[in-house]
């Protein structure tokens, strides 16, 4: 998946000293407050409620804290990689040969728990933090690469999609630096809408719009006309993270937006933990959908891709017609 979807502890990975272990020129920064190479870390362990929905420390909201000026080692390279749907062989080779090129590899705490042993291994470090420290470990691989790391900063499915690469890059401009002095580059994943339409048939051969519930930078009124348009359009929909504890509404509101444009039976793929050992797949129609909501099969680790008026369920498999049946004899 390519949004943070499960609570973790962060693991630092500070000596016992406290001494940075990257070359930053503010190399004694106070544990727990800012990063070993100079900005804002969430080792902190005071915990609050997070405006994403999970219990997180609070300095997952510290503004950025160090900028080039701050290091006087040459600058590294920061690579933001696609993982894929999970597993080891759905990542791409060019994925691996990054991982495996990097010193630092940064993510999320589920996501590092991913990697094969190969990769941790061969890596310096492996930094992560909890849910909702997407700017603290964001601004943790830059100033890991700006200290003259080779850095990768890791997401499942794909560095564009509800995910870090384009924050990477707003945090380096607030730096002063530039995507040419961290020599940035992005290694694409699978995204979790394509590798959930491979376990169901083919649902996504027609135009298709991404949506997630859970995504706390975009307020709900929002969410809510892009799936008015989406559905009235009569495109296909997947819905990222479409069911947290905090967001409930948001699931709710949407099997009733989904109800008034759709019919009932209109086939929906759900898809559980895609890539992973406690995958689940079913296909189910609409008007199953509010019913999910409470049960294990829809959570932050779901996707739903809901059919268009066309989609159908043909031997256990939900196709969406291209619309090549108008114009060839088959």
């Amino acid at each position: 998946m390519s949004t943070d979807d499960t609570t973790d502890e962060s693991t630092a990975n500070e000596n016992a000293e406290g001494e940075s272990k990257c070359g930053a020129a503010d190399a004694e920064a106070t544990a727990g407050t800012e990063s070993k190479c100079g900005g804002a870390s969430s080792a902190s362990t005071d915990e609050s409620s997070s405006s994403c929905g999970a219990t997180t420390d609070d300095s997952t909201d510290e503004k950025v804290g160090s900028t080039v000026e701050d290091f006087d080692a040459d600058p590294g390279s920061l690579t933001a990689v696609g993982l894929g749907p999970g597993q080891p062989e759905g990542m791409t080779a060019r994925a691996r040969e990054a991982l495996l090129d990097a010193e630092h590899v940064v993510g999320y705490t589920t996501y590092t728990e991913l990697l094969p042993d190969e990769i941790t291994e061969s890596a310096d470090e492996v930094y992560d933090t909890p849910m909702c420290g997407e700017v603290s470990r964001t601004e943790e691989a830059i100033d890991r690469a700006l200290a003259g790391n080779d850095v990768a900063i890791i997401g499942s499915g794909d560095p564009n999609v509800y995910a870090l690469a384009g924050l990477a890059l707003e945090i380096a401009e607030s730096k002063g630096a530039t995507a040419s002095m961290l020599d940035f580059d992005v290694v694409p994943g699978v995204p979790a809408a394509q590798s959930c339409a491979a376990r169901l048939g083919a649902p996504l051969v027609n135009d298709t719009v991404s949506i997630s519930l859970s995504d706390h930078l975009t307020d709900m009124p929002t969410i809510e006309s892009r799936l008015h348009a989406a559905a009235k359009e009569g495109f296909t929909i997947a819905i990222y993270n479409p069911w947290s504890r905090k967001r409930r509404d948001n699931y709710e509101k949407c099997c009733e937006i989904l109800l008034e444009h759709r019919a009932p039976e209109t086939p929906v793929g759900v898809v559980r933990g895609a890539g992973r050992e406690d995958e689940r797949v079913e296909i189910v129609e609409l008007r199953e959908l509010p019913e999910l909501g409470e049960t294990e099969l829809v959570d932050m680790t779901t996707t739903l891709l809901v059919g268009n008026e066309d989609t159908y369920v043909w031997d256990d498999r939900m196709v969406t017609p291209r619309g090549y049946e108008s114009k060839y004899d088959y």
